[in-house]
């Protein structure tokens, strides 16, 4: 559907409002509900939104470290663009209009802090270089009965997931919800984010969610909205989703997983297949990788953003401590999945649930291209077997105060996403370490209490 055309199906709707979300550092959406008549005044320009969401932290707690918005400032009106190519309607909110928008400019370099044009800039360098970068993420999250008020009340303790114990792949589990399972499918294809698969995974109340691959800005858009989709449907049914990385020390992490590949958009060929058994990747596949590897130590926080997240990565949990590959290998930081040629790609396994997708996404990209503009060579063997029994290799940053400051020292995050957004998102990242030093936790109370 071309704009016009789409503007006259907005203007004959029986709908007189429309809603709107841009995406802030932590890839929550923050949203507006504004009349019809505002959005066809705007829709070929840009609207004015408070530029707070990216001045605040995941709860509205101005920074007091960001150069680019604060009080230094006085938050003025940052102008965004709806990205007319993201209409799609809210099928559990009467199929009311609904669109993204970013902070991009048709002209110059767009506002810095915006993930999506973050997102924009590094695809464009792709497309640029020949490739179209095809993305797609999945998701594990808990689900878990109540409201968020009465999780709130009751300061998040007690939470009972929406089924007990340990069945990953059960085919008797989501029938006890069977009619939020259904709607998670169903709703979300009318909401044009298609679901490959959902399944349980181990763990009380918790699922898993492949998403349907898109170039990879529609990817990041169909992850976003997947997330937040997902909650609202949750909410439906008196159940509250969750997407902390770790939300027990004694059960599984929840993944957010990167899957990624290059193709020729001209011959729908898919670049990193080589058709050789003997050498099952493409040598433009071996150089992608080798960039992700060699960049992923320094960019860790844009796949890990929360103190939380380093609670997931560690040995034995599904999740990777170092910059490791291998084949079909689940303990190693990428996994090469090779088959048909459609199907062959990288799986980047570092980023966890909560990670921002744009963010994410960007960050695989980017050092993916890095690689193949280095010409970089895979050095060393694949990990066939248990990576975690790898003693030689240097382990990733096991805290968010470690990787930060490993990416603020870093060269390598400056060149692939410029001075201007590291210096920003090193600053969130230095704050939510600061307000995690600051909280004094229940472990700390329950072992220092009736200290003498």
């Amino acid at each position: 559907m071309g704009n016009s055309e789409l503007l006259q199906t907005i203007r004959k709707s029986h709908h007189h409002k429309i809603k709107f979300a841009v995406t802030d550092i932590d890839g929550i959406l923050r949203g507006k509900t504004i009349l019809k008549d505002k959005f066809l005044e705007v829709a070929g320009g840009s609207i004015g939104f408070c530029d707070v969401v990216f001045g605040w932290d995941s709860n509205d707690k101005c920074y007091d470290n960001v150069k680019l918005t604060g009080w230094h400032t006085a938050y003025p009106d940052a102008r965004a663009r709806l990205d007319l190519s993201t209409y799609r309607t809210v099928p559990w909110d009467n199929e009311l209009p609904f669109f993204l928008a970013d902070f991009s400019a048709e002209q110059g370099p767009g506002f810095a802090a915006c993930p999506r044009n973050l997102l924009r800039k590094v695809r464009t360098q792709a497309n640029e270089m020949g490739y179209t970068p095809v993305f797609s993420q999945e998701f594990e999250w808990f689900n878990f009965l109540g409201t968020s008020r009465e999780l709130a009340d009751r300061n998040y303790t007690d939470l009972k997931p929406i089924t007990p114990g340990m069945f990953g792949y059960s085919m008797t589990r989501p029938t006890q919800f069977q009619d939020y399972f259904n709607e998670l499918f169903d709703l979300l294809l009318r909401f044009h984010v298609p679901i490959e698969g959902l399944h349980t995974e181990t763990g009380p109340g918790v699922y898993e969610a492949s998403i349907r691959y898109d170039e990879v800005l529609g990817a990041a858009d169909k992850a976003v909205l997947f997330k937040n989709g997902v909650k609202e449907i949750a909410s439906r049914h008196g159940i509250v989703a969750s997407f902390m990385a770790k939300w027990h020390d004694e059960l599984p992490g929840c993944s957010g997983h990167l899957h990624q590949s290059l193709w020729d958009a001209e011959q729908e060929k898919n670049l990193f297949y080589s058709g050789n058994k003997k050498k099952p990747m493409s040598s433009l596949m071996e150089s992608y990788l080798a960039g992700q590897l060699y960049c992923l130590p320094f960019i860790l926080p844009m796949y890990a953003p929360t103190v939380n997240s380093y609670k997931r990565l560690r040995e034995g949990g599904w999740t990777p401590v170092t910059a490791s590959w291998g084949y079909d290998n689940r303990t190693t930081a990428i996994r090469v999945i090779n088959g048909q040629e459609k199907s062959t790609r990288l799986e980047m396994r570092v980023a966890g649930s909560d990670s921002n997708p744009y963010l994410g996404m960007a960050a695989s990209l980017a050092s993916g291209l890095y690689g193949i503009k280095q010409g970089l060579k895979l050095e060393g063997e694949p990990t066939a077997g248990n990576e975690y029994a790898q003693t030689k290799r240097e382990r990733l940053p096991s805290n968010l105060l470690d990787a930060t400051r490993k990416m603020k020292e870093s060269k390598i995050a400056r060149e692939l996403f410029g001075d201007d957004f590291v210096a920003h998102f090193v600053a969130t990242r230095e704050w939510e370490w600061r307000e995690f030093s600051l909280a004094v936790t229940d472990w700390e109370t329950k072992r220092y209490f009736e200290i003498i």
